[in-house]
């Protein structure tokens, strides 16, 4: 047998070879950036949840439901905070939880905008000026007793 007929018999095995080889790198590519991304998110978890340990919150969320909920980059928090829509719909929910002509708006705990701002603070420090501009005349006290 020729040297040349035995490569041309032969030659879809070099390109299953070449498939074979492309396919794991592709492979070995996504769980480089999956794994990546979950370590980012473990770590902004961890982080999150230490920073409200130390501004005196006793019962943080674990970091599994902190990493669903706001993955790496905070999700919904981080998508411009300080947006009209998203402070309108914020002092709504700082009502006295009443509907129709009884809900009245309430003075804020200021523990409440507190872990919002620590949770800015950690995943998108970049939004922090707009949401204090937003809330600025927002009126806090304590009013949650401790």
């Amino acid at each position: 047998m020729s040297p040349t007929r035995f490569a041309s018999e032969h030659k879809w095995v070099y390109w299953g070879a070449i498939a074979i080889l492309v396919g794991l790198i592709i492979t070995g590519l996504i769980r480089y950036t999956s794994v990546k991304r979950d370590n980012e998110s473990l770590s902004k978890a961890n982080q999150l949840q230490d920073a409200l340990l130390e501004a005196g919150y006793s019962a943080p969320p674990d970091t599994d439901t902190i990493e669903r909920l706001l993955g790496t980059d905070g999700g919904q928090v981080c998508e411009d905070p300080g947006s009209a829509l998203k402070t309108a719909l914020w002092k709504i929910q700082q009502s006295n939880g009443a509907t129709g002509p009884g809900m009245r708006p309430v003075i804020t705990d200021t523990k409440a905008v507190e872990a919002e701002r620590i949770v800015l603070q950690v995943y998108c420090p970049d939004e922090l000026d707009d949401f204090e501009d937003a809330l600025n005349d927002l009126k806090t006290d304590d009013t949650v007793r401790r």
